[in-house]
């Protein structure tokens, strides 16, 4: 962050290093390829850019893309397409181009600029000035959209199965008339309306379903987190984006997304904004104070709103916001609604066969009737019903649960993670850091230890050098985080810090110890290199301002020797491991700088160890005088870093260590051991030192091995010569048998060394902790684990998580983590980490719900109406089921049961499962078919036959009559005939309603009995909808089959109250057929039966 003292002879602008220059390329893995992942820029890896469309604007996403209106696939695949959207992009573009013409803020100077806008660099705007400006130019946020209402109507129309039942309705129609006459059939009149008006309930329910939930996903959206650092009446403040008006000093850093379009006036060597997101350019832009083109659109003066510093640091003046940016702009020109769509493909594979000397038997009215029926009968039109439903009930859920998905397939996916490596700070941790310890003078104390001896010095009035004092000075200078001054008369544990968490540690640690403010006034800031985790360390370097800072940070004869004028401190605060070797001395218990020796850096070692086997992270202080002498350049020049580097790389004094503790999450143990015994392997991977990694790792029970059983890339050997490596590569069994889990830690430099039989052993233990890993490493960790198979999910927070994200399966980010972080995941966690379970566990239920919703419609919307038509035309029987009936099932009773089985409970297994294998376990295979088809299925077509015939054989209407009869009944009377057959085609369909209640109960589980997950008096089990579902299909059975007005016209009749009952008894024994066969298949759970479970 570019925060310097605001002194009149400080150059407004300049270029100051603050950040280095971030990795290019991860080292990419020997043949391996990304699998099921989202593809990161060929050019930079630290692009951001994105390749789904809902990432446009992170504050307004489609609803559309989570919630379809129409039904898209099965197994929500949905694709996107970005090339379409760059085309329109690039001419909206330029479009806008022609509007931007006129603009100069990128030409005018600063001083113009601030004249322009009535703003200041030091003070910002006042109060006042904001609130006119936000009347004069509004909040910084788009125009609505157009509704698009037209297009919106026809997608509810015609969405989903809406084009097949109108046209249905249609052919009905001309079936009845003309194709009918001269004497139209009612039926068919009633058939045709009845598609009509399933045609318009569909529709207003598609507006329904749409409205509702795309209130609740604006609902989620707007928990986002969406604030800003700006400098207003000389402070800084973070306020929301929409509240950012012209004018407004605004602070970037590494991470940001420009709330607005923005003249940078300070921006730091290594500055580079991605500006893909609108140019679809994946080549990272560097920022300059200075205008470097007259196109205001390709000047790197100007930084656009939605646009991602993706390095780097500086300020700018906000010169346009909403509608006026140029994101705005475009967007308006651009706003079409993009549906991402794909269609279900099916094929209907009709037949028939009529024999010659029958041609009269099926006459072209009654022909075009069959095929209508048959497409709707096998359509499931209560499908698309149950899939909304599932997904609004999931959008629900996620909404209680604070979990913010950009895309509910997301949901989905995650059901099938079989791997999460998540970060170590502030996901598994409370990212609380507060300072427990500190390592000074060769002494360690607790910072109340450490006040107390301070406070003792002072009393003493003692003069001369102080260790601790040069502690806090250190802690103090270098230090990127900056106390709320509207929070300053707070106690310190209350203060608002605006910084990581580990600046906020240690910055209060120096609070604690003096006043802060009070030792940065003595010195002035030249230059800053920010904490990143390619160095893992924080640079200052400071001039002095006035001669009473050096009796705090110095000692007396160093600061003798200082020269006011030219010479500067450099102070570094970082990691341990990566600064020792840089140290040549200490500063010793008198507060004196001495030459390090062995046993004192063996000291230091210890309890650096130390502190690290607890679980904390250790944080090395440390300085250097640069004299001006050996200064060769200028700090405001781009020179000055490397010189910088050069003078940190030796000579430095080490000032002291702190410990700092970062708990776990209270809820974390719980959150592993649920995810483990859902089959899922949790991985840490963090940037900090091997043994807090570890630490941490046991605390959090990723890893529950003991120490000295848990192994280290020795463990991993080079070639298969061992046969245990060659078993782990082959995925035969895990590498080591200490226990019920394998355990490995792995820093970052080791990952570099492992080769493919390495890597395959690897990915075979059960916990593994990644310790020091770069942002290279953790993308590399997310490939080799897709190469062998595995679906990854990756959380991270950082800016140097983005890559990982973007390539893991699934990127899940805290709503407290950086804007390119939240960008590049697919979801966000707004609260808890806990919330994941939830989000698996769901994952999971919208499948298992899709499948029994499959499973249930399949029997008597499909199989049971098919067999009818088939026997009328091969075998020459009457249409024992009407189509009229087989409409009313396939759209009326069967729909509402359908929709219940959405709002079912998950099984009590469903987080004893391991994950799903996407390649393998499809939401239709042949073991759901053969369920639903040929036990289901066959039992209900059966029984509703033998009923139907039986009925008509006690009636007078033998079968050997109907038999190959194509409407020859011999000397039976015809309309005597057709009465029975309409009463044995009512009996059919109370057959097939009622036995569809009892496979409603079967299949509302897959693998638990009805009796382990009742469908009432368990809360946890329960789904009272069903009994609803149930109602109405009876009360379907009245309306349809008994009013003797429409008795004559649909042709249906009264049944007989014992085939009420006969149905139910052939419905208990088809669920007893079933909780034997989900007995067997709990008993014998590698038996045939189990094999075949759907």
């Amino acid at each position: 962050m570019v925060a310097f003292d605001d002194e009149p002879n400080v150059p407004e602008k300049r270029r100051i290093r603050y950040i280095d220059d971030d990795e290019e390329g991860a080292r990419e893995a020997r043949g391996i390829g990304p699998i099921l992942s989202r593809q990161l820029s060929s050019i930079s890896q630290m692009s951001t850019r994105s390749n789904r469309s809902d990432l446009i604007r992170r504050r307004s996403i489609d609803p559309a893309h989570a919630i379809p209106i129409e039904y898209r696939t099965l197994s929500f695949r949905i694709e996107e397409t970005k090339e379409k959207e760059l085309v329109e992009t690039r001419n909206a573009k330029e479009k806008a181009a022609g509007e931007l013409v006129d603009l100069d803020w990128h030409k005018i100077s600063a001083e113009e600029l601030y004249k322009r806008l009535h703003s200041s660099l030091s003070t910002g705007l006042s109060t006042d000035q904001v609130q006119q400006a936000l009347q004069e130019y509004g909040r910084n946020q788009p125009s609505a959209p157009p509704s698009h209402m037209t297009r919106k109507i026809l997608e509810y129309c015609f969405g989903g199965f809406g084009s097949i039942l109108l046209t249905g309705s249609i052919l009905v129609f001309i079936s009845w008339k003309p194709l009918g006459e001269p004497d139209p059939s009612q039926a068919n009149l009633a058939l045709a309306i009845v598609l009509a008006v399933v045609f318009v309930v569909q529709a207003l329910f598609n507006a329904w379903q749409d409205f509702s939930s795309s209130r609740v996903m604006n609902s989620i959206t707007g928990m986002l987190p969406d604030n800003c650092l700006l400098r207003r009446d000389g402070n800084q403040v973070t306020v929301v984006a929409p509240d950012v008006v012209p004018g407004d000093i605004l602070y970037v850093k590494a991470g940001n997304k420009l709330p607005a379009d923005v003249r940078f006036v300070e921006v730091s060597s290594d500055a580079k904004f991605d500006r893909s997101i609108l140019t679809g350019e994946s080549m990272p832009v560097a920022g300059s104070t200075e205008s470097t083109d007259d196109n205001y659109l390709e000047t790197h003066c100007i930084g656009m709103q939605g646009t991602h510093c993706i390095s780097g640091s500086g300020m700018g003046v906000v010169v346009s916001t909403g509608d006026k940016t140029v994101f705005g702009r475009i967007a308006k020109l651009t706003n079409t609604p993009k549906t991402g769509m794909t269609t279900l493909q099916k094929e209907i594979l009709r037949g028939s066969y009529l024999r010659p000397k029958h041609s009269a038997w099926i006459p072209v009215a009654a022909l075009i009737v069959d095929v209508v029926t048959v497409a709707i009968a096998f359509v499931p039109e209560g499908l698309p019903i149950a899939l909304t439903a599932s997904l609004t009930i999931t959008a629900g859920i996620m909404k209680r649960n604070d979990i913010l998905c950009k895309s509910l397939k997301t949901v989905e996916t995650l059901g099938a993670v079989s791997v999460l490596c998540s970060d170590k700070t502030g996901t598994l941790t409370k990212n609380q850091m507060t300072a427990s310890d500190c390592y000074v003078g060769g002494t360690k104390l607790s910072p109340a230890e450490a006040l107390a001896e301070l406070n003792s010095y002072t009393e003493k009035g003692s003069s001369g050098p102080n260790k601790i004092k040069q502690l806090r000075a250190v802690a103090a200078i270098c230090n990127a985080g900056e106390f709320d001054a509207t929070t300053m008369h707070q106690p310190l544990a209350d203060r608002l810090i605006i910084g990581d968490a580990t600046d906020q540690a240690v910055l209060r640690f120096s609070e604690s110890l003096g006043p802060v403010q009070e030792t940065r006034g003595l010195w002035r800031k030249r230059f800053d290199l920010s904490f990143n985790s390619k160095n893992k360390f924080m640079i200052r370097v400071n001039s002095l301002v006035n001669p009473n800072g050096l009796e705090d940070a110095l000692p007396a004869l160093e600061a003798a020797s200082f020269n006011h004028e030219n010479d500067m401190l450099l102070t570094i605060k970082g990691a341990p491991d990566v600064l020792m070797p840089r140290i040549t001395s200490v500063v010793d218990h008198e507060g004196i700088t001495r030459p390090i020796d062995d046993a004192i850096l063996s000291v230091i070692e210890d309890a650096k160890d130390y502190w690290s086997s607890e679980g904390k992270r250790v944080i090395l202080l440390a300085r250097k005088i640069l004299l001006g002498t050996g200064i060769q350049n200028d700090p405001a020049s781009n020179q000055f870093e490397i010189e910088t580097m050069e003078h940190a790389k030796t000579g430095l004094t080490l000032v002291g260590l702190i410990g700092i503790v970062d708990p776990p999450r209270d809820e974390i143990p719980e959150v592993v051991r649920v995810l483990r015994r859902a089959g899922i392997r949790i991985f840490m991977v963090t940037g900090d030192f091997k043994l807090t990694a570890q630490a941490i790792a046991r605390e959090c029970g990723i890893i529950t091995n003991v120490t000295e059983d848990v192994h280290d890339i020795s463990f991993l050997p080079r070639d298969t010569s061992s046969d245990r490596s060659a078993k782990a590569s082959s995925g035969e069994e895990s590498p080591v048998n200490i226990g019920p889990y394998s355990s490995i830690v792995l820093s970052g430099p080791e990952l570099i060394t492992l080769n493919e039989n390495q890597w395959n052993s690897l990915c075979t233990y059960d916990e593994v902790v990644f310790a020091r890993t770069t942002p290279e490493q953790k993308l590399r960790i997310v490939k080799e684990y897709q190469a062998r198979e595995h679906l990854v999910a990756m959380t991270g927070d950082g800016v140097n998580d983005a890559p990982s994200l973007k390539q893991a399966d699934i990127g899940i980010a805290p709503g407290s983590g950086s804007d390119i972080a939240i960008e590049a995941a697919d979801m966000v966690l707004l609260e808890s980490f806990a919330a994941i379970t939830d989000a698996v566990l769901y994952g999971r239920v919208v499948f298992d719900n899709l499948k029994k919703t499959i499973c249930y419609l399949l029997p008597a919307g499909t199989f049971s109406e098919l067999w009818p038509i088939m026997t009328n035309v091969i075998f020459g029987l009457p249409q024992i089921l009407s189509s009229f009936l087989m409409i009313i099932i396939c759209c009326f009773t069967d729909c509402a049961a359908a929709t219940a089985l959405a709002y079912e409970k998950p099984e009590a297994d469903v987080m004893l499962r391991p994950p799903r294998n996407p390649k393998k376990d499809k939401l239709v295979n042949w073991k759901l078919l053969f369920q639903a088809y040929c036990v289901f299925g066959l039992i209900e077509t059966i029984t509703s036959f033998s009923m139907s015939y039986w009925y008509a054989q006690r009636r007078g209407v033998p079968f050997y009559v109907l038999w190959f009869g194509y409407g020859d009944y011999g000397t039976l009377d015809p309309i005597y005939v057709t009465q029975v057959l309409n009463e044995a085609s009512s009996i059919y369909f109370v057959n097939l309603v009622i036995m569809q209640w009892f496979n409603l109960m079967a299949t509302r589980t897959r693998h638990l009995s009805i009796f382990q997950h009742p469908p009432a008096f368990n809360k946890a089990t329960q789904n009272l909808y069903l009994f609803p579902a149930i109602l109405f299909a009876f009360v379907v059975i009245f309306i349809f089959c008994y009013p003797p007005g429409l008795q004559s016209v649909l042709g249906t009749s009264s049944v007989p109250v014992e085939h009420f009952f006969l149905p139910m008894a052939f419905g208990l024994g088809l669920l007893f057929v079933d909780e034997a066969r989900k007995w067997a298949v709990r008993k014998y759970p590698k038996g045939l039966l189990a094999k075949m479970a759907w």
